[in-house]
């Protein structure tokens, strides 16, 4: 199975089903000398974590990473991040029904049609449990990124569920607010009333979609390539391998087909040291007067903040009673899919958009030069470094091998 891997220098491959033994990701192309805290990452995957609140799935994961490689004495060394993170709550039984029966609208049929086999506890590897894995490398590049002389901030927020749309924030509330309460939206007004939207879901037995706002500020100008490594590729690329993200979307979205060309242009001016605070320029620099945009010109980044939003279908595993077809035996069934599914998706999902920010920024950071791709000090040559593995000072009695200092003749 390929398309497992995403980046091309900060590269995160990931392994693991739903119901397996564990889920685990490889991270290569992190620069050596990156104190990493380990209690970060956890941090970032318990916001991500089942059984949070009556909104999401009580699916029982503590979700406890385990560091098991390319970090010495806790600095990284350079080479591949291993991390595992084990499955402890793992029910497959109600998913038995399911096996030739394909579940309405998930990934079961196709997955079968491809592989002639799958592994079916859970949906296997078409699972969002497999974004425990992103989220852990989007936490290492969170800490590449902010031992970097840059300073990239990522946030977002649910920005609608259902026909409740929360009003535009700044990235100030996003921050503040953004965790106060367990739809995560900055806006605690309209966060009551989406919970109360997916409460009625929930109680109905039904799903709801809805949208999360992201922005990144401290990107600096002049990253990505043009066409197929232009920023916007990239990051829907990584967007839309999220499940169940139906639409992505930057700047002025998809209001810019109602926009003449004469109101979405950006006219030009110079930095005068206080009107762009945001933007990251020099005084007396060009800067675009507006950011409809959103931070990307030709695919390349303007120094300006990046944002947009990401759209997420309705979750598809609901215990209302749907019809499907079981080939083993020929007959059309009645079925519900009876487990611990979340009513809505997007309040669990921001963390793992913000983690596939993060990744998609370093890379573009490496890739350019800005941060040096082997270390984060950007010493090359020099070996002798606060963060290289001092040498024991004494060697025990008894040691099968020594090192004695010689006497000069």
């Amino acid at each position: 199975m390929n398309g497992n891997s995403f980046g091309r220098l900060f590269q995160v491959t990931t392994y693991g089903e739903s119901h397996g033994e564990a889920m685990g990701c490889t991270v290569s192309g992190v620069p050596a000398g990156v104190e990493i805290d380990e209690e970060d990452i956890q941090r970032e995957l318990d916001r991500r974590k089942p059984g949070q609140s009556m909104i999401t799935t009580s699916r029982g994961e503590p979700d406890k990473v385990k560091i098991n490689s390319g970090v010495q004495d806790g600095y990284t060394t350079g080479t591949p991040v291993g991390m595992v993170i084990q499955n402890k709550d793992a029910r497959s039984g109600k998913y038995e029904p399911f096996v030739t029966a394909p579940r309405p609208s998930h990934g079961d049929y196709t997955y079968s049609a491809k592989f002639g086999t799958r592994n079916w506890g859970g949906g296997g590897r078409s699972s969002a449990r497999e974004t425990v894995n992103w989220v852990a490398a989007g936490a290492i590049a969170q800490q590449v990124l902010d031992a970097s002389d840059y300073d990239v901030q990522i946030k977002a927020h649910v920005n609608q569920i259902g026909d409740v749309e929360a009003p535009e924030v700044t990235f100030e509330e996003m921050l503040e607010h953004t965790e106060e309460n367990e739809v995560r939206c900055a806006h605690p007004e309209t966060a009551e009333e989406m919970r109360e939207v997916a409460d009625q879901y929930q109680k109905e037995g039904d799903s709801i979609g809805g949208s999360i706002y992201f922005e990144c500020r401290g990107v600096p100008r002049g990253l990505g390539a043009p066409r197929f490594d232009s920023v916007p590729a990239r990051l829907g690329k990584a967007m839309f391998a999220i499940p169940a993200v139906t639409a992505f979307e930057y700047g002025l979205g998809r209001d810019a087909r109602d926009a003449a060309g004469i109101d979405r242009n950006e006219d030009w001016e110079f930095d005068d040291g206080e009107s762009h605070p945001e933007t990251v320029s020099e005084e007396g620099d060009p800067v675009p007067v507006g950011n409809d945009h959103g931070g990307l010109q030709g695919g390349i980044t303007t120094g300006e903040p990046i944002y947009g939003e990401v759209t997420w279908h309705a979750p598809t595993s609901i215990p209302k009673t749907q019809t499907t077809a079981d080939w083993e035996d020929g007959e059309r069934k009645e079925i519900q899919v009876v487990g611990r599914h979340d009513p809505v998706l997007p309040p669990r999902a921001v963390p793992v958009v913000e983690s596939m920010l993060a990744c998609t920024v370093l890379d573009f950071m490496l890739l350019s030069g800005r941060i040096n791709p082997d270390r984060i000090d950007d010493r090359p040559g020099e070996y002798d470094t606060d963060y290289h593995p001092s040498s024991p000072q004494e060697d025990p009695e008894d040691a099968a091998t020594k090192a004695e200092t010689t006497e000069d003749d």
